[in-house]
């Protein structure tokens, strides 16, 4: 029997659990297909969900026709919970991008087919809401083209010669069978799709169920047998807690398989280990489950007893993840009047269990409880979980920008650590990265210089937390950090040695480096009356964003771009004000950049790097059998390496 997990992502509005209500009624998985406007759809079960009309938690769920087996993950539409979204992604077979035909490819959608490159999905776009549709399938498939770059085409036409022609020119191979024979072969297609070069596209009105067999068909074309790895492996996508607070992790297996009371091990993105027992195997069917002995590679299940997992570790013999791509780019004071800031921490710590992109932290200079969150919607969300769960209604002040550092050009540091009877030094170069990059590290040491297991203690210390900058003290990215040198000593060395030395070099560079400060921009479709164009575009400049010319349509007009958070963040309330009610502002997180207005921002913060204690660019030497502290500027002076 032919399976595979499918993932099911639109943005919202586009009727993505209304097509997963369709595919189940079509696969008498249920006899009456449920409503998101009336409240009863079978996915959205959590009243969270019901009262906004909106998918909040990624739902599972299995459906059958013939030799196919489906296990359909519905993820969120919003673009607030677009983080529970990007973790279902690696555990995917395929992905159904809905599109609603009315609307047509917004920014969401681009942001979840760059996800989906990211993550390597083949992805078939399913044209919804086709009904409301002015335009027809052609001009959609040609937007769908201009938008992603990606080779798209009608599956209904797949057999054409003029859309084989242009699937041709996609892959060399695939052109010189099509110059060969004239033609292509339906096996040759799938590979076009597979590896990501082709999009099948389909079209109908999940509402009224028309398309849904036509989806269902092009599934079964797609999927074909696969040969798992026999050694078990699996990967966490999601962490969730019952009623009465039983933990649940949920996961794919890659390989092998899966028993009850089986001990796992696992490695999280951090490389942090664990190794527990999965107490309890189930498979979830919406928000009913069964409780199974075994579970075989290429399914979803949900597991209880492991304590430790959370979403993104690797189980067995996975191979690491990758660190979402997706980050919260507001920061917020959390207060509660009816308990101590410890006992609200500690349950927001358990919200933050369930979705890490939380990030919950306790700012020790101002004694606070912060949390850093996508929008206002996923603020709303948290609020009604701590007040439900745990009886505790907590506020929210005034949200602030989460900013981040970067270097713009290769700086060495040096780290020195010796206080008696400790020894460790440390040469790191760090050097730019690209953007969205992240943290990389790596290593030119020769082992003859410093032996393979102080580098690798090295490197793991790199990546262990987040390292400040030192313009306002925001988290450093997008920087590739690399080991040039080092020396430990045979008789004092111990592992927090290096630990210590390594925060300083890298502290000790940055002081050094020419430093750049980034924040977070969104990417925003603005469409206003188009009498009102000449507004928006004066209010876009003053916001420093960067967009398109507009494009109007009839009375209306379209603006796209990108504009920093702080500038646009509340804009969507002047937008209604100045259009009466008949523009809309839709944002999507664009990344980082670098800041429209760093000056005033360094200036504000007012931030000392030399007065951050607890993240010393200064070194620790040893003389006389004593440890005396060197500045930052004059380690290198001192250092016992010279490379």
């Amino acid at each position: 029997m032919k399976s595979a997990v499918v993932g099911l992502l639109a943005h919202v509005d586009a009727g993505k659990t209304t097509l997963a209500e369709a595919l189940m009624h079509a696969t008498g998985a249920i006899r009456v297909p449920g409503r998101v406007d009336h409240g009863n759809a079978h996915l959205d079960f959590d009243p969270m969900e019901r009262d906004r009309g909106i998918t909040i938690f990624s739902k599972q769920v299995t459906i059958s026709r013939g030799d196919l087996s489906l296990t359909l993950l519905d993820t969120p539409g919003h673009v607030d919970f677009c983080a529970e979204a990007e973790r279902t992604l690696q555990v995917l077979d395929l992905a159904v991008l809905v599109v609603g035909a009315n609307d047509g490819v917004r920014g969401h959608t681009l942001t979840l087919w760059s996800l989906l490159q990211r993550y390597g999905v083949p992805t078939l776009v399913f044209f919804n809401k086709m009904d409301l549709a002015p335009g027809s399938g052609d001009a959609l498939i040609c937007d769908l083209q201009d938008r992603t770059g990606v080779q798209a085409f009608s599956y209904a036409q797949r057999d054409d010669s003029s859309v084989q022609e242009q699937l041709a020119l996609c892959d060399d191979e695939a052109l010189e069978e099509f110059l060969q024979k004239g033609s292509l072969c339906d096996d040759t297609i799938r590979s076009l799709v597979a590896s990501r070069k082709a999009c099948p596209c389909l079209f109908g009105s999940a509402l009224k169920g028309e398309g849904t067999n036509g989806l269902l068909d092009a599934l079964d074309w797609l999927v074909a047998e696969r040969a798992w790895p026999k050694e078990f492996g699996a990967r966490v996508y999601k962490v969730s807690h019952e009623a009465h607070g039983e933990r649940v992790v949920w996961l794919k297996v890659t390989g092998g398989s899966l028993d009850a009371k089986q001990v796992v091990h696992g490695t999280g993105l951090s490389g942090e280990e664990w190794e527990e027992k999965a107490d309890q195997l189930r498979v979830y069917m919406g928000e009913s489950h069964s409780v199974v002995r075994e579970v075989s590679a290429g399914n979803v299940c949900a597991v209880v007893g492991l304590s430790k997992a959370l979403p993104g570790d690797a189980l067995g013999a996975e191979s690491a993840g990758q660190a979402p791509a997706l980050l919260p780019v507001l920061d917020y004071c959390v207060t509660s009047n009816s308990c101590d800031s410890y006992t609200m921490y500690t349950k927001l710590r358990m919200l933050a269990d369930e979705d890490p992109l939380l990030r919950v932290m306790w700012d020790e200079d101002l004694e606070e409880v912060r949390l850093s969150l996508m929008g206002a919607i996923q603020q709303e969300i948290v609020q009604r979980l701590m007040l439900e769960r745990y009886g505790i209604p907590v506020e929210f002040g005034n949200g602030s920008i989460l900013y981040q550092e970067t270097v713009t050009a290769p700086v060495i540091g040096v780290g020195h650590f010796e206080p008696l009877r400790h020894y460790a030094e440390v040469h790191l170069r760090i050097e730019p990265g690209v953007r969205g990059s992240g943290v990389q590290v790596g290593s030119e040491c020769s082992e003859d210089v410093l032996a393979r297991n102080w580098q690798r203690l090295i490197t793991t210390h790199v990546l262990e937390r987040a390292h400040k900058g030192v313009l306002v003290g925001a988290p450093l990215t997008d920087v590739r950090i690399v080991l040039v040198a080092g020396r430990a000593h045979n008789k004092h060395t111990e592992g927090g040695d290096f630990r210590q030395a390594t925060y300083r070099a890298i502290r000790q560079a940055l002081m050094q480096a020419d430093s750049l400060l980034l924040e977070p921009w969104y990417r925003f479709s603005l469409q206003v009356p188009a009498q009102r164009v000449g507004r928006a575009l004066a209010d876009l400049q003053r916001m420093a964003a960067e967009f398109e010319p507009p494009r109007v349509n009839g009375d209306q007009a379209l603006i796209e771009g990108r504009a920093p958070v702080s500038c646009m963040r509340d804009y969507s309330l002047e937008v209604r004000s100045y259009t009466g009610g008949d523009g809309s502002l839709l944002l999507e997180f664009g990344g980082y950049d670098a800041c429209h207005n760093a000056e005033d921002v360094i200036e504000a913060a007012a931030y000392d790097p030399e007065a951050d204690l607890a993240n010393t660019p200064d070194s620790v030497f040893c003389s006389h059998g004593a440890g005396y502290t060197v500045k930052w500027h004059e380690v290198p002076s001192h250092a016992h390496v010279q490379p």
